[in-house]
């Protein structure tokens, strides 16, 4: 018999009644599984996407489903040929994209998805890192491949993953632009950033020319406009504009059909792009235990600090829910879970 567990379930696609508290199964490790016994979960915009249902056509859920993308807490058992950590160990994930399940009491992790936490920080800080920091890490590294020296242009760094953006690319060396209200504008200075455009008062594109990069966060006009503050030959990575068809190959590992709907999908920014003669990209990160474990060193000696907005406690995952919504949040948003006894 299993026991039960508090979780927050998504039972059909829709808005904020579309997914609700209640006890679930415990879930068991199999074998290259890792049961965590989880204290708190960070929230993403993939996380109402999901519900929502905008991303059905990449990753169809069978539902009823545990949501819950990113989560901290300590190793509770141990599936077979499991090697890397023991029972009590303080660890981080980013969850497997095909199974979510970080917002509940516990959860199981392929054990290559799994870090150890910093020992610095807590639980809730902890929670906060694994997907924004990873997204970061794949795109300013992988994608853009940030240097000394390098001039990297990043709209809207005042949210979860700029905030490790901004970090991230002045660590690799460059010399970091980004956008913010004036609300937003001391962290981001904090942070890092050797330029600060606020974009309620200015235009980016009036003032930047030939950047090396840009790592775009919000899409739209604001990613439309990035093309042309990059120089020819460069590129620009997105998370918030259309899939093209590279993301459905190396991101996603699918086949012709999904690579033609992103072609039809992204071909009004591609053809901006190719306009101004630069690289579009949109970027679907990928679980790395073992780059998470290197953010974790840069965590321990200080090189970047994860920026927490909020803490909600598991009952008020709904307001959570709202506050990321809302756009207002300066950092990551986190739910703390802990758990019942037995």
């Amino acid at each position: 018999m299993f026991m039960q567990m508090r979780a927050f379930v998504l039972t059909r696609y829709g808005g904020p009644d579309a997914a609700e508290l209640r006890d679930v199964p415990r879930p068991r490790p199999a074998r290259g599984e890792v049961l965590v016994r989880v204290h708190a979960a960070g929230l993403n915009p993939v996380d109402y996407k999901t519900r929502e249902g905008m991303l059905k056509v990449v990753q169809r859920y069978p539902l009823p489903v545990v949501m819950g993308n990113e989560l901290a807490g300590v190793v509770e058992a141990l599936g077979e040929d499991v090697t890397s950590f023991t029972p009590g160990d303080r660890v981080f994930a980013r969850m497997p994209k095909e199974a979510m399940g970080g917002l509940a009491e516990y959860a199981v992790v392929p054990e290559q998805f799994l870090a150890k936490m910093p020992a610095s920080i807590d639980f809730n800080t902890a929670a906060g890192v694994p997907l924004a920091g990873l997204t970061a890490l794949q795109a300013l590294r992988d994608e853009l491949h940030v240097r000394e020296g390098s001039r990297i242009f990043i709209p809207g760094g005042a949210g979860g993953v700029g905030t490790f953006a901004i970090q991230l690319a002045k660590w690799l060396g460059a010399e970091v632009t980004t956008t913010a209200s004036p609300r937003g504008r001391a962290l981001v200075e904090e942070l890092g950033a050797h330029v600060v455009i606020d974009y309620t008062t200015e235009r980016f594109e009036e003032q930047l020319r030939d950047m090396d990069g840009a790592f775009d966060l919000v899409g739209g006009e604001t990613l439309m406009k990035s093309f042309g503050v990059v120089k020819r030959g460069g590129k620009v990575v997105s998370i918030a504009g259309m899939p093209e068809p590279e993301t459905a190959r190396k991101d996603l590992g699918r086949g012709l059909f999904l690579r033609a709907l992103f072609w039809l999908a992204s071909y009004r920014i591609r053809a901006v792009a190719r306009k101004h003669g630069v690289a579009y990209r949109y970027l679907f990160m990928h679980p790395d235990g073992a780059e998470l474990a290197e953010l974790a060193d840069l965590i321990e000696t200080k090189a970047i600090r994860p920026v927490i907005d909020r803490v909600f406690p598991l009952k008020d995952v709904v307001q959570a829910f709202a506050y990321l919504e809302s756009g207002h949040a300066k950092g990551k948003v986190v739910v703390e879970i802990g758990s019942r006894s037995g």
